[in-house]
């Protein structure tokens, strides 16, 4: 795809994960060039494996050959966690992300609906004021603040993508059956969204198209009790589900238990009303999808 004047698209991936890994799948094209950052050499080289140029980055120092490469890029989507110190792409950059890639003209940041907070069950959309509970989700908030001033500063579209609970090939309640470590936790009111992770890649490409810039809520239609999810994924293997367990007396990490402390439907009709379409609008034809298909493995 040829972009404004004539130069090559070049998309790079910091933190090429399993959403970035999505991503980078939805953008590859004839003459498009995609470039992704992980933390180690063994990752590096399995997305060498899938077509992706790689360079390892532990979020400190800049490689002077990955220093060199941005100097090409023309859309960025930065999926590295925050953590305590910031973003590590905007400390490393001072802000500057002009002199680094000179090309830029579209950035993606990957953030998550725990922003919101708990809103007790009610409906939320981008427009919903943010409590964010968790540290971790304390820290996505002063991240999407710092990407969506880049892009002021800059001039930029900056698209800030509101993730639910991911899942797809690899990793799904089907993985968690066959391993033995799918649970149903029976919390009384408790409903998730989750998004499948190619409409994460797909809804990325989407809005870059359009250099379309905002927060968006990245989410499926139907917000559900967990324990629902793995009851159907287990009929659909032909097994027995687990057996209901109540959340006040299971035994779980405090991370795991800190996900049910937030209660929302997330609303995704903003996107809806740009005319993007989920290919995997709702759990139950998303897993009969994956467990028809093979898929589920990944």
């Amino acid at each position: 795809m040829d972009i404004g004047g004539g130069s090559l698209m070049h998309v790079m991936i910091f933190g090429c994960g399993y959403s970035g890994t999505a991503i980078a799948k939805a953008f590859a094209g004839a003459g498009i060039r995609i470039t992704g950052t992980t933390r180690s050499a063994g990752k590096a080289d399995l997305l060498r494996k899938d077509g992706i140029e790689a360079f390892v980055f532990d979020g400190e120092m800049l490689d002077p050959a990955l220093a060199e490469t941005m100097a090409t890029v023309t859309h960025l989507v930065q999926s590295i966690a925050p953590g305590k110190s910031g973003d590590p792409l905007l400390r490393l950059a001072q802000l500057n992300l002009r002199a680094l890639m000179p090309k830029l003209e579209w950035i993606c940041y990957l953030s998550t609906v725990g922003v919101y907070g708990d809103h007790k069950g009610a409906w939320v959309s981008e427009q919903t004021s943010l409590h964010p509970i968790a540290e971790r989700s304390v820290e996505r908030v002063e991240a999407e603040d710092g990407w969506l001033r880049v892009g002021i500063r800059l001039g930029l579209p900056v698209a800030v993508l509101r993730l639910s609970g991911i899942y797809g090939p690899g990793r799904n309640a089907f993985c968690n059956l066959e391993k033995g470590t799918a649970r149903r936790l029976i919390k009384a009111n408790q409903v998730f969204n989750r998004i499948r992770v190619e409409d994460i890649g797909a809804c990325a490409s989407f809005l870059s198209d359009r250099k379309l810039g905002g927060i968006y809520n990245v989410t499926d239609d139907e917000p559900a009790p967990p324990q629902d999810v793995v009851a159907e994924a287990a009929r659909l293997m032909g097994v027995e589900p687990p057996p209901e367990q109540p959340f006040e007396t299971a035994e779980l990490t405090p991370m795991a238990r800190s996900f049910y402390g937030e209660n929302k439907r997330v609303s995704n009709a903003k996107l809806r009303a740009l005319g993007f379409p989920f290919r995997y609008p709702e759990y139950r034809m998303s897993l009969a999808e994956l467990w028809s298909s093979g898929e589920w493995r990944g």
